[in-house]
């Protein structure tokens, strides 16, 4: 095999990290470091070494990348927007970076140091740094949290969106003595008021998404404590929580022992209880629970039906009062379930393959989040427990990921429709590969290579930069372990272009009319930065410093909207000692001209360029055009810039349709066909309680499509007044309703007195159950999808945990195995 080829058979499955990168979401993928509200500079080198091997690509061999020369004018305005401080006296390891509001400029920066906690506890001291013009000055202000030690490990808290609030958790000793301690803030930095907590926080305190006041946290012994008046006082919610997370409103979610354990081994006798007055009622809304996840509108459980036995994971969309059985195959207690991406109409769910094969399914799910088809199989999961899979934010319905073939080498797909279809990616016009290569396809490096110190950062776009995507990459039959170049897509992944050489750090700015790039190099000081005006067809360098520093990251405004770049990094001075350093950049000056109308042109989103065609970029039953920025236009969006289109809804076809029940798409063809199980059999399901009596020609619409006219299926689902599925409990003060777990078979609840029961009876009853158990449904879950893979059926048993993932970010996870349901 050839040794440049990147392969993961040879590793093992390993617990991933505790601590969790602050520009990484442990829930979806596809958020890029720039949008971050919060990043971390380290100058101790924790990444591995880079082998030799990784430092030679064939295919890069004679590629010159476009550079222009810079006008003496244009360096005098860089020069004069160049801002550079030195933070003298601090030698801090690492430096965490937060912005505080949106659009505002301020940024906190707190040094911190990696070294034992019992030598500061008593006389050492954090330094806080203000900014109030995006990085340009800084200010010490360290006095106003009394030269108070603030751990790495909680950082500086955020909150959501225009909040302006701020909250640093100072050191605890945890002896039993001495009690928390938070300085919060609710004017971005300004001032702070410190508070001593009535008990030891055991994990970062959790913002209410929408009011900022509501606080949430867990004790180190597990008790958690609710504030409604931003930290200034405390109350207890619940002792032994495991794990919690804010529902919809003010509705909060947490999982529980009634046994007073939380222990991993014993997880499956948790309760989910849920509060919708903040705490002073509860309700239990199932048992036997293993985790709980709150996901979009979703709210996920895995459950324990028997003890040792496989864990089945069920769906509420309202609120826990009802839930459903997820249709997803069978797993074993070593297996897990991941959520990729999720959003009110649709779960990508990841299920985990038996055994340490670092690969599993793709699945995604009907907008009641209950159905789910199989979209894509041996999908890459690293043994560290991170995946590649990226959603392309620059346009609508693309997803990007690397799958694992059989012989072990890694390959990228792209899916346009939402995990529709999954193909290679093209090969960019300006590169060659080798003549042994069979099949030349771009591939493109993501959380996986990361990991591996081959690319510094994952796939980035952004909603304002319409079809804009930077990423690294390499050409061949799979991912190579050399080292990568970086290619630039304009139309959203359908066509890339190699840019620059080797491995780089990136940012989008302006909207996506201004590109800027740092070259990464770990045994390498750098001094410029090269920017782009025309989405990385040919750029630009600048030095903004004359002393090289040694390079940590690029930050910027979360969004694409601002024009200042800042470059951190550091200085060994000739005593030795190490001097931190911060230079932003204002392109603002640069680009003094704002766009017209005559700088923007009319883009076709999806098109394949074919003339006279109905359906030429229809994707989710609709097209969309946008008004978006010429390549040789040089002028300035600006913050007011919104992204401009228009929608079309196009003629519905097989392609807008998914597999109803009982039906299946044989491969390269979009006819759904019945199952022969499943022909002239009455199909029933159960939904939020009641059972359903389902009459379909073999099409249900893809969750999201909005379609009109051309191919329309009939689908009918009709109340036949039955209970069925598993229901929420009363709450405690009530009697107890035992929790009936079913999937499709729903049993109606008739009573009849024990006169009228005969053995007759007992009997037909049994023998009614086999038969629609075996030819109604098989009995078995089936998984529908609407790829063009082989149906297959899957046995009815789930075994997974669901961890608290939130698609807000918000919630706590106790364990290691963050980005794993189960």
């Amino acid at each position: 095999m050839d040794p440049h080829v990147l392969v993961v058979s040879s590793l093992t499955r390993t617990k991933a990290s505790n601590s969790k990168e602050p520009c990484v979401s442990a829930e979806f993928s596809g958020f890029a470091p720039h949008s971050c509200r919060t990043q971390t500079f380290s100058r101790t080198r924790t990444n591995r070494e880079i082998s030799p091997r990784f430092k030679r690509d064939v295919s890069s061999e004679g590629f010159t990348p476009c550079f222009s020369s810079l006008e003496a004018a244009d360096l005098k305005k860089l020069k004069q927007n160049t801002h550079e401080t030195k933070f003298l006296d601090d030698d801090g390891s690492s430096f965490i970076l937060s912005w505080v509001g949106d659009g505002t400029g301020v940024i906190l920066v707190l040094s911190t140091y990696n070294i034992p906690i019992d030598w500061f506890f008593e006389q050492g001291s954090s330094h806080l740094y203000r900014s109030e013009d995006s990085g340009k000055t800084f200010s010490d202000i360290s006095h106003v949290i009394n030269n108070t030690y603030i751990r790495k490990e909680f950082g500086i808290n955020v909150g959501p969106g225009h909040s302006q609030r701020v909250i640093l958790t100072a050191d605890t000793s945890g002896d039993g003595e001495k009690r928390g301690v938070i300085f919060t803030s609710g004017d971005s930095g300004i001032s702070f008021q410190e508070t001593t907590l009535p008990f030891h926080p055991g994990q970062v305190i959790s913002y209410h998404p929408s009011n900022p006041d509501y606080l949430l946290v867990t004790s180190t012994d597990k008790t958690l404590w609710l504030s409604v008046d931003f930290g200034q006082n405390w109350r207890k919610v619940h002792a032994n929580v495991h794990s919690f997370s804010w529902g919809a409103g003010i509705t909060l979610f947490f999982s529980t022992s009634p046994k007073g354990t939380v222990d991993a081994d014993r997880r499956g006798e948790l309760f989910l209880k849920r509060t919708e007055d903040l705490g002073k009622t509860f309700t239990t809304v199932s048992k036997n629970i293993f985790s709980f996840g709150y996901i979009g509108s979703f709210l996920f459980t895995s459950v324990v039906e028997k003890p040792g036995k496989p864990r089945v994971i069920y769906v509420s969309s309202n609120q826990g009062d009802s839930f459903n059985q997820a249709q997803l195959p069978s797993a074993t207690l070593e297996q897990f379930y991941s959520v990729l991406e999720a959003d009110a109409e649709m779960i990508f769910m990841h299920v985990d393959e038996p055994g340490d094969t670092n690969f599993g399914t793709v699945y995604t799910s009907d907008d009641s989040g209950i159905v789910f088809s199989k979209s894509l199989e041996r999908h890459l999961f690293s043994p560290e427990g991170k995946s590649d899979f990226t959603n392309i934010t620059s346009l609508r319905g693309v997803y990007l990921t690397n799958v694992l073939e059989k012989d072990g080498r890694i390959r990228s797909v792209i899916s346009y429709d939402r995990g529709g279809e999954w193909r290679l990616l093209n090969k960019p016009e300006n590169v060659k590969c080798e003549a042994s290569v069979k099949e030349c396809k771009l591939h493109i490096h993501g959380e996986y290579s990361r990991i591996q110190d081959l690319a510094p950062l994952i796939p980035l776009s952004d909603p304002s930069a319409t079809g804009l995507v930077i990423a690294h990459g390499s050409v061949g039959d799979s991912i190579k372990s050399a080292r990568p170049d970086i290619y630039i897509s304009d139309d959203g992944g359908y066509s890339w272009m190699r840019t620059l050489k080797g491995p780089h750090h990136y940012a989008i700015l302006d909207s996506g009319g201004l590109i800027v790039a740092v070259e990464f190099n770990i045994d390498k000081a750098i001094k410029s930065i090269k920017f782009s005006t025309d989405e990385g067809q040919c750029w630009k360098s600048y030095d903004f410093t004359q002393q090289p520093v040694t390079f940590a990251g690029l930050a910027s405004e979360p969004g694409t909207k601002t024009m200042n770049i800042s470059v951190w990094g550091y200085r060994t001075e000739e005593d030795s000692k190490v001097t931190w350093v911060s230079v932003t950049i204002d392109f603002e000056e640069l680009l003094t001209r704002d766009c017209e109308d005559k700088d923007y042109v009319l883009w076709l989103a999806h098109s394949s360029n074919e003339e006279s065609s109905d359906n030429d970029g229809c994707v989710l039953g609709y097209k969309e055009r946008f008004r978006r920025l010429k390549k040789l236009s040089v002028c300035r969006n600006g913050r007011d810039y919104i992204v401009s289109k228009e929608e079309t809804p196009c003629p519905c076809t097989r392609h807008d349709y998914l597999c109803d029940y009982g039906y299946y798409r044989h491969e390269n063809s979009s006819e759904c066909i019945e199952q022969p199980a499943f022909e002239n059999h009455t199909l029933e399901l159960c939904l939020n309680g009641q059972e359903e009596l389902l009459q379909t020609s073999g099409y249900r619409k893809v969750p999201g499509d909005k379609c009109e006219g051309g191919f329309t299926p009939q689908r009918k689902e009709k109340n036949i007044n039955k209970q069925c599925g598993a229901f929420s409990q009363a709450s405690e003060s009530k009697p107890k309703i035992p929790v009936v777990h079913s999937l499709l078979f729903c049993k109606e609840t008739t009573i009849v007195t024990a006169l009228t029961i005969t053995i007759m009876i007992v009997a037909l009853s049994a023998a009614v159950f086999l038969i629609v158990r075996k030819y109604v449904f098989g009995g078995r879950i089936l998984a529908y999808r609407f790829s063009a893979l082989q149906q297959q059926d899957d046995d009815p048993c789930i075994t997974g945990n669901l961890n608290n993932v939130v698609s807000n970010g918000r919630g706590f996870h106790d364990d290691s195995d963050e980005d794993l349901i189960g």
